[in-house]
């Protein structure tokens, strides 16, 4: 076992493998071509190498942050998860939205509409399609509550995400009456997003 996880921290290359790091079922067949041991699965080598407190076969890829200011500006948003803004606890009916958006979704429709499954016969799907050309998905999610707000848009820009920002404040649990989102404005610099006080009118 000691000479198997020896193996773990070696990289794919020293044993002429065209590998950038090891799989564990990779890593299980060569130890069995190898003749270390006789034979061993892939489940019982991870349970092997998932017992010992160090094990430097792991790895995380990780981009070093390069803004200087990385650390406030983190922190603000950090403070949000945390249900805090200004060192001060979100009031109940106050809500954190994290917003994003998926460009260039390629739609398309099937050319005929989808058959049921009928008894002894399988759903039919077809296979071909119309394109509908590229649209972008644009989501907010409530992130104390687990809710997603979502709608597709023709494109981009501050238009369609005042569109989102519009479908999150006219839901049941987020009126107008409530300052559902902070003041995104603070966070981005943005002139054009609705500050806490415009929402809560």
């Amino acid at each position: 076992m000691v000479q198997v996880k020896a193996w773990a921290c070696e990289l794919p290359a020293t044993h002429d493998l065209p590998l950038s790091r090891w799989s564990t079922s990779d890593l299980a067949r060569e130890v069995c071509q190898s003749g270390l041991v006789a034979s061993v699965s892939g489940s019982t080598l991870w349970r092997w190498l998932h017992e010992d407190a160090i094990r430097p076969w792991y790895h995380r890829s990780w981009i070093f942050p390069r803004d200087p200011n990385f650390a406030d500006r983190a922190g603000r948003i950090l403070d949000l998860y945390a249900r805090q803004w200004e060192d001060k606890p979100l009031e109940d009916d106050e809500f954190v939205i994290s917003a994003d958006e998926k460009t260039s979704l390629q739609a398309r429709r099937r050319k005929h509409p989808t058959r049921s499954c009928r008894p002894r016969g399988t759903m039919q799907v077809e296979h071909e399609y119309f394109r509908c050309g590229a649209w972008t998905y644009i989501a907010g999610l409530d992130v104390h509550h687990a809710r997603i707000f979502g709608r597709c848009e023709e494109q981009n820009g501050m238009e369609p995400f005042d569109r989102l920002v519009e479908q999150v404040m006219t839901r049941a649990t987020l009126q107008r009456g409530s300052p559902g989102l902070l003041d995104c404005r603070q966070l981005f610099g943005s002139p054009r997003l609705p500050s806490r006080a415009t929402l809560a009118k």
